[in-house]
């Protein structure tokens, strides 16, 4: 006979019944379906989240590109308003003379500039990375400094300096009783660029360079030092093979900047107006184009060479790295 309802099973029922239990199988599909639902919920709330940037890129970035793009395509007729011109202009820049001056010229100064820059910038965090400069903070700051100085502020400080008629070059030449140089000629005026943005910029690239030094191990210190490696072996055959991503980083920087260069040769036309024409430089001559002779469709075509120029340049900077590092 069976125990009464409600009352207490006997003892081996409810051990029975206990196994039974603790070893029955659970089901996970529910809490599964819990956590598929909270998965999605956040990630649909970092797409909120990402929705500003997005917009603000797709605004600022994407539509100028597609309206300079459509520009490009037209020409402005006195008669007739715009007109379909397809890749003529395109045409037209790659033949334009002035540009293709333009291009040589920041050719030139990337050659001349940015091998300079670098090598100052990289000398500069080395010094840095040896740990034995006094007040290295403010060693650090000293040089970053000139890259917290706006561009056009750097130039008309630089401009003068070389002016002939005034600044500290032709009061010293003045006492002396000799002629000024003439930094801002038509021979010199690119080496003054050139020495405006190593000021500028050599600080920026330091801190990059430094920077890369700070992340390398220092096991490779200790095992450098217990080969017998000085200061300058363990430099040439440790740090500078290690630098190599942060130096191709510094050198595509530079090649972009070297072919966008504008604000000091903007400056210097105003000071020397017969050496800097509208066209010293690729983007000075798109600027003019666009804002003094209102031929905004030439001036978007030739925004657009210039990007290919950039990322062709850019592109053989790092196959030529990378083939240097399988050699």
């Amino acid at each position: 006979m069976g125990p009464a309802a409600g009352g207490p099973l006997p003892y081996h029922l409810s051990q029975d019944m206990a196994t039974a239990t603790a070893t029955a199988p659970t089901t996970t599909r529910a809490p599964g379906r819990r956590k598929k639902k909270a998965g999605n919920s956040h990630g649909f709330a970092g797409f909120l989240f990402t929705l500003p940037f997005m917009l603000l890129f797709l605004g600022l970035f994407i539509a100028p590109l597609i309206y300079a793009l459509y520009l490009s395509l037209y020409r402005q007729q006195l008669i007739g308003g715009n007109e379909f011109v397809g890749l003529q202009n395109y045409v037209d820049g790659i033949k334009d003379p002035e540009f293709q001056t333009g291009l040589r010229r920041v050719a030139l100064f990337l050659v001349i500039q940015v091998p300079i820059m670098l090598i100052l910038a990289l000398t500069f965090a080395m010094i840095l990375d040896s740990g034995k400069v006094w007040l290295p903070k403010l060693y650090r700051v000293g040089i970053f400094v000139p890259y917290a100085v706006p561009t056009v502020i750097a130039a008309l400080m630089w401009g003068f300096l070389y002016g002939r008629d005034f600044g500290p070059f032709a009061d010293v030449a003045k006492a002396i009783g000799t002629s000024p140089p003439n930094f801002l000629g038509e021979r010199t005026m690119l080496l003054a660029i050139a020495n405006v943005s190593t000021w500028t910029y050599t600080g920026y690239n330091m801190i990059i360079l430094y920077a890369a030094l700070r992340a390398i191990p220092s096991e490779l210190y200790e095992a450098a030092a217990v080969d017998g490696a000085g200061a300058v072996r363990t430099a040439l055959y440790v740090k500078l093979p290690l630098l190599r991503p942060a130096l191709l980083l510094c050198g595509i920087f530079s090649v972009i900047g070297s072919f966008q260069l504008f604000a000091e040769p903007q400056v210097f036309s105003a000071i020397a107006p017969q050496v800097v024409g509208k066209s010293y430089t690729p983007n000075l001559y798109v600027y003019n184009l666009a804002f003094a002779d209102q031929r905004l469709n030439y001036a978007a075509a030739l925004s657009f060479l210039l990007g290919v120029v950039v990322f062709v340049v850019s592109y053989l900077v790092m196959y030529a790295s990378r083939r240097q590092e399988q050699s």
